[in-house]
């Protein structure tokens, strides 16, 4: 489903500064696949950039001198390569500097782009492969390899539409009730015509209002298994000839709901009459639209009472008071994780749905009744108004009068202590309690 979840791409590992790992790692970043068109109309075949860049893990060291390998011997008869200033060739082969190797992250940026285009006589499905290898200067022993015939990129020589989204800036001062336009345009970077083609658009549940269309179907979905949204299905007929750019029939704009945050908006696009997209990773386009808003997430305990060997239900609650709802729609991670710890004299017999066991520490527990500590996970999204109950069964071991318990709210990674949500604007009622006689 278009609306689903956006898995992260390369992330770089976080490390305590007080306890840094000296360990390092050199790694190339190169795309694995790409399809260079053939010329339109018997014309000069269209050029494609390839993205190259090398990163290493660990921030705590500094690279320098990163060496690039290139070799494009397996692209005879398949594609001509124009190399970049930073590389020096020698036959089939370069070598391309990269004075300072950076980790990967936000800020993260290709060092060595690699033009191609198809070989003259090149014929449709013709393929070849460009290998990498890198080394660098820094590290814990001074030098940095990656690993060995472990990067390569598949060159294939293809016909036919290459139907591409305009880039698109996220949105990231929105405010609820805000209306926002969203530039759409579609251009056919490809050597065919697209004969008719099709849109379609995912709204997020903190989005609303999406502009009607003639030529568009609008289904909201129940949110049963996956977070609400809203999908517009649409078919256009038009003719997209190679260089054509198609822009909606009036501009597309969308409304910040009264309980949106962060919002997304999908956007795919695909060629009709049952034609191939030679270059799909240009289709697609997940749009960040964040609200100025926030969600206040909370929890409540439950007081119990027994005599020893007495078993009592003890309720321990999440809610979200608002107002905005709140999604994971990115990594498809639980939206928060509500922890138990198991009060003095008790010991839990019954454990709800969704609940972990786990020494105190957060470590493993090999039964699932018994343990000092749950840990429950909520599901990757909650609405403004989630209320979200976990009944344990617990058994009465030793009275011990006042017995207490903690009940919090956590982020499903990390621990409470810092800030553990930035959305969240009261942090007073993230803990509570669990009392037993």
């Amino acid at each position: 489903m278009t609306a689903g979840l956006l898995t992260a791409g390369l992330a770089a590992p976080a490390f305590a500064d007080d306890d840094p790992p000296q360990t390092d790692q050199l790694w190339i970043h190169e795309p694995h696949e790409q399809t260079l068109p053939l010329g339109a109309d018997g014309g000069q075949p269209q050029s494609r950039t390839l993205g190259i860049g090398l990163y290493h893990d660990n921030e705590n060291f500094t690279v320098t001198d990163g060496m690039l390998t290139v070799d494009v011997s397996g692209l005879t008869g398949v594609a001509e390569v124009t190399w970049p200033g930073n590389c020096t060739p020698s036959g089939a082969r370069a070598v391309c500097h990269v004075p300072v190797v950076p980790t990967i992250g936000a800020d993260y940026e290709d060092q060595v782009p690699l033009t191609l285009r198809a070989a003259d006589d090149a014929q449709v499905g013709a393929q070849g492969r460009i290998t990498y290898e890198a080394t660098a200067t820094g590290g814990p022993d001074g030098t940095l390899a990656a690993p060995h015939e472990s990067f390569d990129t598949t060159v294939t020589v293809g016909s036919g539409p290459d139907l591409a989204i305009a880039p698109v800036g996220p949105v990231e001062d929105g405010r609820p009730g805000d209306e926002r336009t969203i530039p759409l345009r579609i251009t056919n970077n490809g050597n065919e015509s697209a004969h008719g083609f099709s849109v379609k658009l995912s709204a997020s549940y903190g989005l609303t209002d999406l502009t009607r269309y003639d030529a568009c179907t609008y289904t909201p979905t129940d949110g049963s298994d996956y977070a609400p949204f809203t999908v517009a299905t649409c078919r256009f007929d038009h003719v997209l000839a190679p260089g054509d750019v198609f822009e909606l029939p009036e501009p597309l704009t969308v409304r910040l709901a009264p309980h949106a945050l962060n919002e997304r908006l999908d956007i795919d696009v695909e060629p009709g009459g049952g034609a191939q997209d030679i270059a799909s990773e240009n289709n697609y386009v997940a749009l960040q639209v964040g609200a100025d808003s926030a969600a206040d997430f909370s929890v409540s305990g439950d007081a119990v009472s027994g005599a020893a060997g007495q078993t009592a239900t003890a309720k321990i609650t999440f809610k979200n008071n608002g107002p905005a709802w709140f999604g994971n729609l990115g990594s498809g991670d639980p939206v928060a994780v509500v922890r138990l710890i198991v009060p003095e004299g008790a010991r839990v017999t019954g454990v709800p749905s969704g609940c972990r066991p786990h020494t105190l520490a957060g470590g493993y527990y090999p039964q699932q009744t018994g343990a000092p500590r749950y840990d429950c996970s909520l599901p990757y999204w909650v609405l403004q108004d989630t209320q979200r109950t976990f009944a344990f069964s617990v058994r009465v071991d030793a009275v011990v009068p006042g017995a207490t318990g903690a009940v919090s709210v956590h982020p499903p990674f990390g621990e409470f202590g810092q800030r553990p949500f930035d959305f969240d604007p009261d942090l007073t009622n993230n803990t509570a309690a669990l009392t037993v006689n």
